[in-house]
């Protein structure tokens, strides 16, 4: 139990320094590890905890040069990581971020390292025009990106690889998607206004914000007239397009965020699969802020035998797991979690779905294919490689929507089953 006031910088490094070893440990931001902060500071420790695992490459570059020998003790080491980002963030409050980083030092292992953290940072404070300088011969530390991340990247992407590096390393837009049961989005975006919330119109039902904020501050969030959800996730709803009264299934639906967007487009007989149980009471929670209805089950889509009943459906999407690598940005813990051998691994469960959830498909009906992946293993090529397998199957559109200032990574492919 830190001894630390909740409002001090010091409990802010802290807990991000907890959270990022906790991270560097194995465990994922996925897991909850922000919830366990105290509410009213954890919108300054979640900042920390992103920003410094974005920036991880860079602070992992200026310790290797800074220690004379690894720290062993791995929650000092992220209380360093932590504190290094937030003097590059801060240069004008260096000196509090110093004493602070100190006094939280204090809290972990009884204190015997708070010499060790004010001279590693007043180190990098003498060192930073010529540790800075020598970033540009270290690719990983350059670009905060894992040396094989790169590597794909560049393969794929050969002219855009550059864009694709710098948006993955700065923080994600917000922006809304309208319930448009509940109201117009020009209504909406009359009520932001009001509020002196500066919004600009995207998509068919979607307000991009010109900064996050948390969703308290949005009107009538928590009457359903809003939900958060990128541009790029929003195409999903309307490339699927099921006519009124489809029957509809929604295969990896958690959070919900593509299945209520479905509903509040027409009136559907859906049915949303999650494989655990915690990911579908979320989705649950979600449609019924929102005021919408569907059937939500736990089940692995790719085993139909323990939740389909032989009725087939007339559309399904299929939002499947992937390497997270289009929203990186927003899941700054993948970068270092991730293992180039996760992108097979990832792509053989794809596979796997994709040849169950087409057996559901009518003939005549549509499976539209998503992941939020930039890697063509998991998108384009696994396509090439399903259609060739399949020849009820036909291409009617295939999009790879990469990261920019406006919207995350996504790979749509919308595909139509003969008879």
């Amino acid at each position: 139990m830190s001894r630390l006031p909740l409002d001090s910088l010091a409990f802010s490094l802290l807990q991000a320094a907890r959270i990022d070893a906790a991270i560097f440990a194995g465990q994922s931001l996925a897991d909850g590890l922000l919830a366990r902060v105290d509410s009213a500071a954890r919108p300054a420790v979640q900042d920390l905890v992103y920003g410094s695992l974005r920036a991880y490459g860079r602070g992992d570059f200026f310790l290797s040069r800074l220690l004379t020998k690894p720290l062993a003790d791995e929650e000092v080491r992220a209380l360093l990581l932590v504190a290094i980002y937030r003097l590059e963030t801060r240069p004008d409050a260096e000196h509090t971020v110093v004493d602070q980083a100190v006094v939280a030092a204090g809290e972990l292992a009884e204190g015997r390292f708070r010499g060790l953290v004010n001279g590693v940072l007043r180190n990098f404070l003498r060192q930073r025009d010529t540790l800075s300088a020598a970033l540009a011969d270290d690719a990983v530390a350059r670009a905060q990106h894992p040396d094989w991340w790169l590597a794909h990247l560049q393969a794929a992407y050969p002219q855009d690889w550059p864009a694709i590096v710098t948006a993955g390393n700065e923080p994600p837009p917000m922006a809304l998607r309208v319930n448009l049961r509940r109201c117009s989005r020009d209504a909406y975006q009359a009520r932001l206004v009001a509020a002196g919330i500066p919004a600009t119109t995207v998509g068919e039902a979607g307000l991009a914000l010109a900064k996050p904020l948390p969703v308290e501050r949005l009107p009538d969030f928590a009457a359903g007239l809003v939900s958060v959800q990128d541009p790029g996730a929003q195409l999903a709803a309307s490339l699927l397009d099921p006519a009124a009264g489809s029957r509809v299934l929604d295969a990896c639906a958690a959070p919900g965020g593509k299945t209520a967007h479905l509903l509040e487009r027409a009136d559907l007989d859906l049915l949303a699969l999650d494989l655990k149980p915690s990911r579908c009471r979320r989705v649950s929670e979600n449609l019924e802020r929102l005021g919408l209805t569907a059937e939500v089950r736990s089940a692995d889509c790719a085993k139909l035998n323990t939740w389909w009943d032989g009725q087939p459906f007339d559309a399904v999407l299929a939002d499947v797991p992937c390497t997270a690598s289009g929203v990186v940005r927003r899941n700054p813990d993948a970068k270092w979690l991730r293992r180039e051998t996760d992108i097979a691994s990832f792509a053989a469960a794809q596979s796997r779905i994709l040849e169950a959830l087409w057996q559901v498909v009518r003939p005549g009906g549509k499976l539209l294919y998503v992941t939020c992946s930039v890697f063509p293993a998991e998108n384009g090529e696994q396509i090439d490689a399903f259609l060739a397998r399949q020849p009820q199957a036909r291409r009617c559109h295939e999009e790879q929507l990469l990261p920019t200032a406006e919207h995350d990574g996504f790979f749509y492919c919308l595909l139509e089953k003969h008879a």
